[in-house]
Order: C-alpha cells, then sequence, then structure tokens
C-alpha cells in the first residue's frame, strides 16, 4: 500500500525523513523536519500506509481520532501541535523531553504541579486522553513541565455529561498514580481518595475486557512491553543475556530494543569489557547456540551508565539506540555518565537513520 497522490506530494517537498521511532501494526513513526512557511521544524510523522492490510481499518480510526484531538488542542500548550494532515499522514510538533519512563523525575513535585495543570487544561476544552495510564504518553520537557502525546485513543466532548466526567475522572486517577510511583509526597489527601476510587466502568474492564485486550493484544498484535520491543526484547533478550554474560571477559551488559528499518524491530546490546575486539567472539557464540537471533548490533563500552543505585541507565542506551542524542544531554548526571557518551559517539553502532540529532552539540560538550 501507498500513500495517496497528494499525501505524497506533500511530504516528498516538506518532509525530511530523520530517524524511525515506532513501527507496529498501526502505524509507522519518525522523528524528522517539516518545512513551514517559517522554514525547517522538528517534527513527528504518523503515517499508515504501511500497516498490514487486516489492521488497516483500526488504524484509519485510531488515527482519524488522533488528528481532531490535535485539532480540538490547537493553541493549549500541553501536546504537539498540528502542522499538516493528510489521508493517511500527519505530521505533528516535536516536543524536547522524553518519557515519563525514561527521566524518572523522582521527588519531583513541579513536574506533577505541571502535570495537573496540563490535564486541567485539555479537560477544560473538552478533550480527554483515554491513554494515560502509559508512561511513555507523558513527556517530562526540557523545561521542567509535562506534556502529553499520542492521542489516538482520545475523544473531544461537545458537553460535559456523564461520559465526559467517567473519562476525565479516569485521566486524572492515572496522572495521580504516577504522581504516586515518583513523587508520593506530592499527593494530597483528596487526591489519595481519588487514587483509593476507581470508577464503575473502569472496575468493569478491569475485571473483563482488560484480559480480552491483553489477549489480543499480546497474541494476534504481538505487543509484550512498552518499550515496543515485543516478543524480542520480552523472550529473546534474557536469553541472549545469559549467554553474553558467561563470557568470562565481560563484566555487565544490557539489551535495548529500537524500531528498524529492515528488521521491524532490532535489538541493541551494549557490552561492558575492556576488549573492543570481544564483539566479534559474542556474536558467533550467540550464533553458535542457534536460539535467538542475535542482536543487529553488539557495542562494547567500558562502563555503562549507571544511577547511584547501581543500576544500570537503560533509559540513556535506548535513547542512543534510536540515535536521539540530543535528548540525553538533560539526562546527564555525572561524570561517568559523560565519559560513556564519548565513548558511544565515537562507536556506536545503529547508523542507518538518514540523520541524527544533536551530534555536533553533544561531540562538543563531551569532548
Amino acid at each position: 500500500m501507498n500513500l495517496p497522490r497528494e499525501d505524497a506530494e506533500v511530504l516528498s517537498a516538506r518532509w525530511i525523513e530523520g530517524v524511525l521511532l515506532k513501527r507496529d501494526v498501526f502505524s509507522t513513526v519518525e522523528r524528522g523536519r517539516f518545512r513551514n512557511s517559517g522554514g525547517d521544524v522538528d517534527a513527528v510523522l504518523r503515517r499508515i500506509d504501511q500497516v498490514p492490510w487486516w489492521s488497516h481499518a483500526l488504524a484509519r480510526h485510531l488515527f482519524a481520532r488522533e488528528r481532531r484531538a490535535l485539532e480540538c488542542a490547537r493553541g493549549l500548550n500541553v501536546g504537539p501541535e498540528l502542522l499538516w494532515t493528510g489521508k493517511q499522514a500527519l505530521v505533528r510538533g516535536f516536543i524536547d523531553g522524553v518519557a515519563l519512563h525514561l527521566a524518572k523525575p523522582f521527588d519531583n513535585a513541579a513536574y506533577f504541579r505541571s502535570a495537573k495543570q496540563a490535564l486541567h487544561k485539555l479537560h477544560r476544552a473538552g478533550i480527554c486522553h483515554n491513554d494515560l495510564a502509559k508512561e511513555q504518553n507523558w513527556l517530562v520537557g526540557r523545561d521542567g513541565h509535562a506534556y502529553l502525546t499520542d492521542f489516538q485513543l482520545a475523544t473531544c466532548f461537545r458537553t460535559r455529561g456523564r461520559l465526559f466526567r467517567i473519562s476525565a475522572y479516569e485521566d486524572l486517577r492515572h496522572m495521580l498514580k504516577h504522581t504516586r510511583s515518583y513523587a508520593p509526597l506530592a499527593l494530597t489527601p483528596k487526591e489519595r481518595q481519588i487514587l483509593a476510587r476507581k470508577s464503575l466502568p473502569a472496575s468493569l474492564w478491569l475485571a473483563t475486557g482488560k484480559k480480552i485486550y491483553r489477549a489480543v493484544t499480546r497474541g494476534l498484535f504481538n505487543f509484550t512491553d512498552r518499550e515496543g520491543g515485543g516478543r524480542r526484547l520480552v523472550n529473546d533478550a534474557p536469553v541472549l543475556m545469559e549467554t553474553i554474560r558467561k563470557n568470562p571477559d565481560v563484566r555487565d551488559a544490557a539489551i535495548v530494543a529500537f524500531a528498524d528499518r529492515r528488521a521491524g524491530v532490532g535489538l541493541y546490546a551494549f557490552v561492558e569489557a575492556d576488549q573492543t575486539a570481544l564483539e566479534a567472539r559474542i556474536r558467533n557464540e550467540l550464533a553458535a547456540r542457534k536460539g535467538p537471533r542475535p542482536p543487529e548490533h553488539i557495542q562494547v563500552v567500558t562502563a555503562l551508565p549507571r544511577d547511584a543505585g547501581g543500576r544500570v541507565r537503560t533509559e540513556l542506551l535506548q535513547l542512543v539506540a534510536t540515535n536521539q542524542l540530543d535528548l540525553i544531554e538533560p539526562m546527564m548526571t555525572s561524570e561517568t555518565d559523560r565519559a560513556f557518551l564519548k565513548n558511544i559517539l565515537e562507536s556506536r553502532k545503529n547508523l542507518r537513520d538518514r540523520f541524527d540529532f544533536g551530534t555536533a552539540e553533544l561531540n562538543s560538550r563531551s569532548g
């Protein structure tokens, strides 16, 4: 399936392909630049022409919901601005920030105050997001404020009837769940009461519909994790990690997933060791096991980035794997992290994308 001619003409003239962010049975999402009247701007393209035939009807429905919600949310500054829309593609502005599960804003009460304000603006405009349980749909902007993304399930209401009030309540409850996870002291007594009381539709959904949803998404659509790695990340990565760690020259390792233009979903293994020549040996060992397909990329680094508790900072590795280097700089917390970043810039492996973001700036800062 190809894009309609009108869509293809606009994108060929105004879209500059960048990095692939996500590809599933409902859409392809990539980051690039879009030519506006004022010049090129960072943007995100969603297109549905590459989805399988059997999911196309649902993909069109989700696409229409997002387009409508972004139109209703113009000027609110709580999510991406709609820059252009066609029959099977739309371009929205890029928000300079990272997903909640990557940024991990522990004890950041100001961020969650901003999240409440963003949600209030959205609801005052008659829009309910309906998918805020997912941390990846909350962004922590470089300015420290909260932004929302991925409006494929959103609803624009004409009136504030019962359905709107239930949907808005669930939006708020899911936001408060994230507050409880990262900044529990920021919760008020009233908000704790909200957390303890699900709406009736939500309770019925958990008891019935969610089980069916999980069976369909994990079985038919192969969705098993929030990073988009599917079964390769959930099932294959642990097996590959076990083999890698058995090598006596390996101190530690981590595997993340990335959207790949050829393979669909790729795996990127970061191996902590001193010998850069170890890469070929590890790849041969994985191939000899005749188990899961080896990672598309294996990179040996002298040190993996770690937090204060010693845990590997996979959020940084995820951004490296997806070539979004400009989003890493605000997340640097130590000289060890900066040393790791310098190593990555010199020898990273995923170079299939047309261009990457922030490389020159990061080279100058870490050099």
